[in-house]
């Protein structure tokens, strides 16, 4: 079904919302509104994309109608070296609209992707332009299958039991997210981030996990996140290792 624009544009009041039927990739349309000036809170949405970005230049399934494919225009008083944590806060908010609005119980793998049973229902992608945080996600909302070379691995809240309107969830999205944003940016601050993420995900802490990291393979357990949002490794040898990037995997 088409995305109802004009409910969510009702339930949002004021807000600056984007929808387009197709487009290459929501981000590169919210970075260039970003760079006119367009409000915090500023959303670019598709029904579907051909050009999805996902982590490392990779692409992101995006079937039309099927998923849950935004960016936000996020103004925040946070510096470039604080993206990382910008990135946890946008994790706990997917994570707690898939909650609100499933009642599954969701997971979030360092850094940026949330599981459900194991598998992978939704990314984030963030990064700056200008004075503006672009936060990029995608839900997998009614997927029914994937392609061959990621179906092991991903999943969709259909495929997990339940059937959810793409409007409840944007909504329940733009409030969890901001929400998470405030926090970071308020009293509670990094720290409030920091002890969230690690209460809500199983990588975070006591986890053994597989790393590739600048060309080699780390292999160890987690112990919790440094101030900066990067993940710590300790090795089977004793030594500890900050994880800066690379795909966490269980071991």
């Amino acid at each position: 079904m088409p995305f109802d624009v004009e409910q969510v544009r009702a339930r949002l009041p004021g807000r600056q919302i984007e929808w387009f039927r197709s487009v290459s990739s929501t981000m590169t349309i919210a970075s260039r509104l970003a760079r006119d000036g367009c409000p915090s809170g500023t959303i670019v949405g598709a029904d579907g994309q051909v050009a999805g970005i996902g982590r490392h230049g990779h692409s992101w399934q995006s079937e039309i109608h099927a998923g849950l494919y935004v960016s936000m225009v996020l103004r925040l008083p946070l510096a470039a070296r604080d993206l990382p944590l910008a990135m946890l806060a946008l994790g706990l908010g997917v994570e707690e609209a898939i909650v609100e609005t499933t009642g599954l119980a969701a997971d979030l793998r360092w850094p940026n992707d949330v599981l459900i049973n194991g598998r992978k229902c939704a990314g984030i992608l963030a990064q700056l332009e200008a004075d503006a945080v672009i936060a990029g996600i995608g839900i997998n909302v009614s997927h029914t299958e994937f392609p061959s070379e990621i179906a092991d691995l991903a999943t969709s809240l259909l495929l997990a039991g339940v059937r959810v309107e793409r409007e409840d969830l944007l909504v329940a999205l733009v409030n969890a997210v901001e929400g998470c944003c405030k926090i970071l940016s308020g009293d509670g601050g990094a720290a409030a981030i920091l002890r969230m993420f690690e209460r809500d995900s199983s990588y975070a802490l006591g986890r053994r996990v597989r790393v590739e990291q600048d060309g080699r393979e780390i292999v160890g357990v987690t112990c919790g996140l440094d101030a900066s949002g990067f993940l710590k490794v300790r090795t089977d040898d004793g030594k500890e290792t900050t994880i800066l990037a690379g795909g966490v995997r269980p071991a």
